[in-house]
Order: C-alpha cells, then sequence, then structure tokens
C-alpha cells in the first residue's frame, strides 16, 4: 500500500488498539489527541503514505546508533510521532511552470494537484528520560541524509551543551558507519583536502557543525535566542527543552518565521514540564490546548502532550505510563519509585519532580500560588458592587497598581485590577516583554501615562474615572503607605477617612492574609478575568521568618507582584470593615 484516504495508520492504529483495550491510560491531552487523528482518518482529503513512515523507520534502524555505538531498534513512541510528521499527505492545487516539450515552443504555467507532508510542527511534552533527545537528533539525521532537498537544518537548545547532546548520536553514527548509506557517504579521507572530491567523505562533522557536502546541507547548533533564530530559513529546525528553562522568547515563533519560507518544513520542539511559570512556553501550551479541543483548527501541528491527570496518579505507578511512554524501557520503575520517595522526603525538590517526572505544571518549589490556582476565569463584570480597594504605588519602573475586592455570594470575591507605568517604561522593554505588556494594555488592566515619571494628579483622577465608569462602591481602601501620600491625602479629602487602612508591610502583618488568600485561590473562589492579575500571581514568591510568617516577595525584578499587593491590601481593608459591606 501507498496512498490511501481510508486506511487507519499503522504504528497509531497498533497504539490505539492497546488504549481501547484498556492496555495503556492516557490522559486527557493524548486523548484529544487521539481524536484529532481519527478525524484525520475520517476525512476523504487526507492521505496516508505508509511507505514514506516505513523508510524513515529503515533509515534509522539499519543507519543509526547510539551513543555508545550500538544498533537502534526504534521505539513505539518514536514510531507512533514520525508517523505523524512522515505519515499524512494531502494534495493541493499550484500553479506550476511546464518546460515547452519541442523545439520553438514556449514554456507554460499550468495548474496541477501537488503531493504535501501534512504536519510540520509537532511539539513533544513528555517525561525526563523518554530519550527525546534522540527522537529529535534521528529527524534531523533523516533530512541530512535522506532529503535531497534540504540545505540548512538547526538544533535549538537552552545551552549549547544541550544542543551538543543532540548532535552526538549522530556524530557516533558517521564515525561508525554501520549502514550502507552512511558507509558510502563517509568513505574517504578527509586528509585528503587537494585530490578527487570523490575520494573524501561526503558527510562529516566541521567547524560549523555536520556538513552533507553532497548537497551542500548543514546542521548546525544555535542557542535559545530570538536574535541568533532571526534572518535564517532553515528547512528542519528541533528545539529541545522548550519549557525547562526561563525562556522569556518565543523561539519556536521565530523558527517557523524562517522555516515557513522553505516548502515542507519541519519544525521539533521537544520538552519535559518545566517549573518556570508565566512563561513563554505557558502561552504557547494555551495555543496548543486550544488546538487539541478543536477550538482553534490545525492538522498542520502535531501534539503528543504526556502527563498524569491530576496528582492522586503520582501514587498509582499503572498511570505513570500516562506521562512516561518509555517506562520500563528508557526509564525504569525503580527510578520512578525513588523520584517519589524523595518528593515526600525533600518538599523542596517535590515540583520539580512533578513536573519532570510526571508532567504536572508545577511552579518553584518558592512560588507562592500554583498554576491551577493562576488560570483566569470567564469574564465577569461587577457593576454597583461595593468593594475594597486596595493600592500598591509607585512612580518607578513597577506597576502601580490598584485591586479591587468585591465580596460575592458563598465566600467568593470578585477582583479587577487597574495598573499604570510610564511611557518610558514601555519603550525600554526587551520584545518578548513588550508583547506581554500589550496584552495587559489589551485587556485594559494596564495604562500607559506618557512622561518618565508618573504623575499622580492624572492617576487619580484615571481611577476615579475608571470607578465611576463601572459603577464600583468602594467601601473600604487599603494601602501600602510608600508613595502614597499625596493619593491617600486627596482620596480622604473627597471620600473621607472612613475605611481608609494603612497596611505597614511586612512577614507580621501579611502571613495571615497571605495565607487567607491562598486558601481562596486553592478553592477557586478568587473570581478575576485578566492575565495582568495572572501574571502577577504567578510571579509571586514568599519569603518566611524564624516564626514561621510569610512575606511577599519577588524573584526577580522584571517579575512584577504589584497587582497581588494592592489584592493584599485590599483584602486587608476588607477584613477591618467586614461590617460596612454587610
Amino acid at each position: 500500500m501507498t496512498l490511501s484516504n481510508t486506511a487507519v495508520p499503522k504504528y497509531y492504529g497498533e497504539f490505539r488498539s492497546r488504549v481501547l483495550r484498556g492496555e495503556i491510560p492516557v490522559c486527557e491531552e493524548i486523548s484529544m489527541e487521539m481524536n484529532r487523528i481519527d478525524n484525520l482518518i475520517a476525512d476523504p482529503s487526507i492521505y496516508y503514505d505508509d511507505e514514506a513512515i516505513d523508510g524513515f523507520i529503515r533509515f534509522c534502524e539499519n543507519e543509526m546508533t547510539l551513543t555508545d555505538g550500538d544498533p537502534i531498534e526504534l521505539l513505539d513512541s518514536f514510531k507512533l510521532w514520525a508517523e505523524q510528521l512522515f505519515g499524512w499527505y494531502y494534495y493541493e492545487m499550484k500553479t506550476v511552470y511546464e518546460p515547452a516539450t519541442q523545439r520553438g515552443k514556449k514554456g507554460q504555467f499550468v495548474k496541477r494537484k501537488v503531493k504535501k507532508r501534512l504536519v510540520d510542527k509537532q511539539f513533544l511534552i513528555v517525561a525526563r528520560g523518554a530519550a527525546k533527545s534522540m527522537y529529535a537528533e534521528l529527524i534531523q539525521a533523516y533530512f541530512l541524509i535522506v532529503d535531497t532537498s534540504t540545505t540548512h537544518q538547526v538544533t535549538v537548545a537552552p545551552t549549547m551543551a544541550q544542543a551538543e547532546e543532540v548532535m552526538q548520536p549522530f556524530r557516533t553514527a558517521i564515525a561508525r558507519a554501520r549502514g550502507p548509506v552512511l558507509k558510502f557517504m563517509t568513505a574517504g579521507s578527509l586528509q585528503n583536502t587537494t585530490g578527487n572530491k570523490l575520494n573524501r567523505p561526503m558527510v562529516h562533522p566541521t567547524k560549523k557543525g555536520i556538513q552533507n557536502f553532497l548537497t551542500n546541507s548543514l546542521l548546525e547548533i544555535r542557542p535559545m535566542s530570538i536574535d541568533k533564530l532571526q534572518g535564517i530559513r532553515p528547512k528542519v529546525v528541533t528545539i529541545d527543552e522548550w519549557l525547562s528553562g526561563d525562556i522569556r522568547e518565543d523561539v519556536t515563533e521565530a523558527a517557523e518565521q524562517g522555516a515557513s519560507k522553505n516548502d515542507e518544513f519541519v519544525i521539533v520542539a521537544i520538552s519535559s514540564e518545566g517549573t518556570v511559570r508565566n512563561s513563554v512556553g505557558d502561552t504557547k501550551k494555551m495555543e496548543l490546548m486550544q488546538i487539541l479541543k478543536g477550538e482553534v483548527i490545525d492538522p498542520h501541528t502535531s501534539i503528543w502532550h504526556y502527563k498524569v491527570d491530576n496528582i492522586d496518579e503520582v501514587a498509582d505507578p499503572e498511570m505513570w505510563i500516562k506521562a512516561q511512554p518509555n517506562i520500563g524501557i528508557t526509564v525504569s520503575y525503580e527510578t520512578y519509585h525513588r523520584a517519589v520517595k524523595r518528593a515526600e522526603a525533600n518538599p523542596a525538590l517535590r515540583n520539580d519532580i512533578l513536573a519532570k517526572r510526571f508532567g504536572l505544571p508545577m511552579e518553584g518549589y518558592t512560588y507562592f500560588f500554583t498554576y491551577d490556582e493562576t488560570l483566569v476565569h470567564p469574564r465577569r463584570d461587577f457593576w454597583n458592587l461595593p468593594c475594597s480597594l486596595g493600592a500598591d504605588m509607585s512612580q518607578g519602573d513597577d506597576f502601580c497598581a490598584f485591586t479591587f475586592l468585591f465580596p460575592l455570594r458563598g465566600g467568593k470575591f470578585g477582583v479587577k485590577t487597574r495598573s499604570y507605568i510610564t511611557s518610558r517604561t514601555l519603550d525600554r522593554l526587551p520584545a518578548a516583554g513588550r508583547i506581554k505588556y500589550d496584552e495587559f494594555i489589551k485587556e485594559g488592566a494596564l495604562q500607559v501615562m506618557e512622561g518618565n515619571i508618573l504623575d499622580m494628579t492624572d492617576v487619580y483622577e484615571d481611577l476615579i474615572e475608571y470607578i465611576e465608569t463601572n459603577h464600583y462602591d468602594v467601601v473600604a481602601f487599603g494601602f501600602d503607605p510608600y508613595n502614597a501620600k499625596e493619593f491617600v491625602h486627596r482620596w480622604t479629602l473627597e471620600h473621607g477617612e472612613y475605611g481608609v487602612v494603612k497596611v505597614i508591610q511586612g512577614a507580621k502583618t501579611e502571613s495571615v492574609p497571605l495565607g487567607e488568600l491562598k486558601i481562596l485561590a486553592a478553592e477557586r473562589d478568587l473570581i478575576f478575568d485578566q492575565q495582568l492579575m495572572q501574571w502577577a500571581m504567578g510571579n509571586c514568591i514568599t519569603l518566611e521568618d524564624t516564626n514561621g510568617n510569610r512575606k511577599l516577595y519577588k524573584k526577580r525584578r522584571d517579575m512584577k507582584i504589584d497587582a497581588v499587593a494592592a489584592l493584599m491590601d485590599a483584602y486587608i481593608a476588607y477584613t477591618s470593615n467586614k461590617d460596612a459591606f454587610e
């Protein structure tokens, strides 16, 4: 069989049968991807090519080696993933130039059906120990050696050392050349630089990377930086650990901008789950989830996201395969047992283990709010409702933040925030930061005031206008006294001193309200719909004093928490004036 628009893909079919028989439990994300593949099978305009995927498998098993030089027997998971890349095709009507067949005649442009590979982007999120880098290396090797249309390939990782891990098995395969293709292409002597080119290796490592001199192709290493990916047009890009580092640039998007200029480009992004919050990786995961759910139709993207569905499954070895499809092969059950015991014995390692071994999107252990606690709610308005206002003021690079807290039924609280920065602060942002800030501006949570320093008179008047426009009934007002004198003076003149609470920052005053806000967030009783609040909550860490009291803090200067600090001030003002809300 070659092309078929009715066939069930071979390796996916085997996998699906095992899932349906209950032999392999899968998480919700994998189940959604299976639904997407089933839709491809049912689509008469999409074709499956078994020879294409089998050709890739033969190349890997006949030509490539492990790092130690042993032959490769391709894992079932590798076959499943690669089948998505190589197995699916569609036909597209294109205008092509047809040269003249007779002398004296002119060529002409004609419309023809052109066969095209369906999938050009693949995202793999899978637990540590799944041999992900080996998979990326096999993809790179196949295109460099077999696909003669490939001219430029790039492998990307957070560090050059990590990127080199992808290259090393390929270097070994070249050095050992056990298969007929690589034996032919590596024959000859590197020392033969002046004689017949046929007597020199066609494929060998150079200072630039790994080169195929037969097709003039290059596979090179690049660091995980947009700057290093701009201006190039690679046909094949593999990106390693795109979720694991504090990556503030969408390198997958940058890679696609250059690669998409090539016909039938390939981008493979692989990673274990990370512990860095509110990074570009989190944004990308939300985009991928929209595809999985069918909210965005994108048949050109393959998504394999392995994870346990909830933290309770961490204690059940039968469920570990949800996060680690190669458990018992590339990583032992004993390794997982030890990881669980370490997580139980050492809380500082807990979140890293839950993320890297079980695919749970955890934050670093110092972060205060968990990932689930920072997910935005559906949009809500709180017209004409009483509220408590909290203020955390700044005239520098930090936000001047105001957060409104609305007591609701059932012990829930509505939350709205409005922050201010200067145009100078916005202009000095790096590109990745500017994108995020633009989102906050678009949703109305962030206001940009002209100048180098915030004019608190302008801030005050804008905030009052915002309150009046939304008909908020401000019953209490809590504030951090830093930089607040002018603002608070005017507020008390116009609104009176009743309900105004000065919140002295420190572990003694912050610990209790922070603990109560944490409980509300965990129960999903803080109803917020703004990305700015989500971002600020995700940036929060707490420091403990010797008495166990916690103080709100941020890990890095650019990780703003001002909206949460204002939320805490609003909460303290609310609890101090609770009678006024009844």
